[in-house]
């Protein structure tokens, strides 16, 4: 038997409480890949037909497919012209011959590296719509594919999996924000990256187990080994660049750190280790930490390198000429952020399209990124007036049932001490919980496209739930599969539905209206 309240475990229950640590997957192969990736060619279709639609800098486009362009040229964000935006879209979108800059830098309070990601798109395909949008679709078309095997490998479920990646290629908000050049779809990338690769860190630390039993080396307290942990160190890279692109990226490196060391004492606790969550404090948590945030230190700072080995800059000289063992370029760097601190705690002026977190998973405030109207006969418009919206509105299918499917996690944590609920629970609230801090500050409700995946995940889990284990009844499973369908069925027909208003498709007026569901829509 496990230890209990003293003692080291034996060898044979270390081996015999390993056996079960890693359950297997349902398929193998091509098999395993088949739904996810047809589910990211869906979403990709999506997001790249007629991604240089609208011909416009859409919402703060205005700042970041600018700012890219100076990182490219410079290396740090430069002040633009007040011409800049007219420029750029009669140019012929060449980045190197381009002139619409100040003499002075930009003094800009979000870190580089989302628009360095901006930047790889116009570097490739020139300042134009379709180049400054790019690269940021790629990486929300490569997410789906993450989602779905995240989920897979969650739940050793091939439907599930398949569901979760399809539901976000459907979801409008993942959608708008993949079509645009904006950096939250660039933060939840790198947010579901990190993840992932807790997710593939625990797997292999019990498969580790699993295929080679502890033996006489862990008879101790402090039980066996665990080995290296490359995926962690991996995870702490992905939340370092999260945090290089929104500094909320610091909420889900608090969140993932601590939800490495449960699923360690968790561990531990099962293989009968007598005291885990000592254990796991004094042997596990100081590696976790300079695996993660030491890690993602470093990799923050190295994102600044354009601003660091540069002289340009705004603030760069700042600390230049005092004396201190700190090097003079990081001690400008923390002058930068401090200024930048200032700057987000006093931002409260009223925007239009403002929303309050309480409302996010009833989508009543979505944010419009651009319209246009038109008469009869322009931009192909066939009724007497038209409208063109690109609208960041989450899929109401998906939002509304799934914060019921955020619900039964709950309940699958709380009555099952189901572990996967609870880790895509702590996701989605390490999204939203950090924003009712901040009621005061002007906040978009497409910030939540961050936990956007997990939400799916959650409706996908609830789905998979209803059609129920293979073990189930005829009758159940027919029952739950109409259900599960019915679902999926609505979550399609509302994405056809609003597709024209998450695209910048030229509609006629009254259709547009049409999809107006709430007065706070419009």
């Amino acid at each position: 038997m496990p230890a209990g309240g003293g003692g080291a475990p034996t060898g044979h229950a270390l081996s015999q409480a390993a056996a079960g640590l890693f359950p297997p997957f349902p398929s193998s192969g091509w098999r395993g890949w088949a739904g996810p990736v047809a589910a990211m060619v869906v979403g990709g279709l999506l997001r790249f037909v007629n991604l240089g639609r609208p011909d416009a800098f859409a919402f703060d486009e205005v700042y970041y497919a600018k700012d890219a362009l100076a990182l490219l040229r410079y290396g740090y964000e430069q002040q633009f012209d007040d011409s800049a935006n007219e420029l750029i879209l009669a140019s012929d979108g060449n980045w190197r011959t381009i002139e619409v800059f100040k003499d002075d830098p930009s003094f800009v309070v979000h870190p580089p590296f989302g628009k360095w990601v901006i930047a790889g798109g116009e570097w490739i395909f020139g300042v134009t719509p379709f180049g400054w949008r790019f690269a940021v679709a790629v990486l929300g078309t490569l997410s789906i594919l993450m989602v779905a095997r995240i989920a897979r490998r969650l739940t050793r479920s091939d439907l599930v999996g398949t569901v979760a990646g399809l539901l976000v290629a459907l979801d409008g908000m993942h959608l708008v924000t993949s079509r645009t050049a904006v950096l939250d779809m660039v933060l939840s990338f790198t947010v579901l990256a990190a993840f992932g690769c807790l997710l593939l860190d625990r797997d292999q630390v019990r498969r580790r187990l699993t295929t080679h039993p502890p033996g006489s080396d862990a008879l101790n307290a402090w039980g066996p080994a665990l080995g290296g942990r490359p995926w962690r160190w991996a995870a702490g890279v992905a939340l370092g660049l999260a945090c290089a692109v929104k500094w909320s990226g610091l909420w889900y490196l608090a969140a993932f750190g601590l939800l490495t060391v449960i699923w360690d004492v968790s561990l531990r606790r099962r293989l009968g280790v007598a005291r885990p969550w000592t254990v796991t404090v004094l042997r596990s948590a100081p590696i976790a930490f300079v695996a993660m945030v030491g890690t993602a230190a470093v990799t923050y700072v190295v994102t600044w390198s354009g601003w660091l080995f540069t002289d340009g800059g705004w603030g760069r000289q700042w600390a230049d000429g005092s004396e201190s063992l700190v090097p003079a370029a990081l001690r400008s760097l923390w002058h930068y952020h401090s200024e930048a601190w200032q700057f987000h705690v006093g931002l409260t002026s009223d925007h239009s399209y403002e929303s309050n977190p309480l409302s996010w998973f009833v989508q009543t405030r979505p944010t419009s990124f651009y319209w246009a109207s038109f008469e009869q006969g322009e931009s192909g418009c066939g009724a007497d007036s038209c409208a063109a919206e690109v609208l960041a509105l989450g899929n109401p299918i998906i939002w509304w049932i799934g914060s019921v499917a955020l619900l039964y996690l709950v309940w699958r944590w709380i009555a099952r001490r189901d572990w996967r609920a609870g880790a895509v629970l702590l996701a989605v609230l390490a999204g939203w919980v950090p924003w009712l801090l901040y009621l005061d500050r002007t906040i978009f409700g497409f910030y939540s496209v961050v936990f956007l995946p997990y939400v799916a995940i959650a409706l996908a889990m609830m789905i998979g739930a209803l059609v129920g284990p293979p073990g189930a009844g005829i009758d159940r499973r027919r029952a739950g599969t109409w259900v599960a369908a019915g679902i999926l069925l609505l979550v399609v027909a509302a994405a056809w539905w609003f597709y024209p208003i998450w695209t910048g498709e030229v509609i006629p007026y009254t259709q547009w209206t049409w999809r107006m569901w709430m007065p706070t829509w419009v």
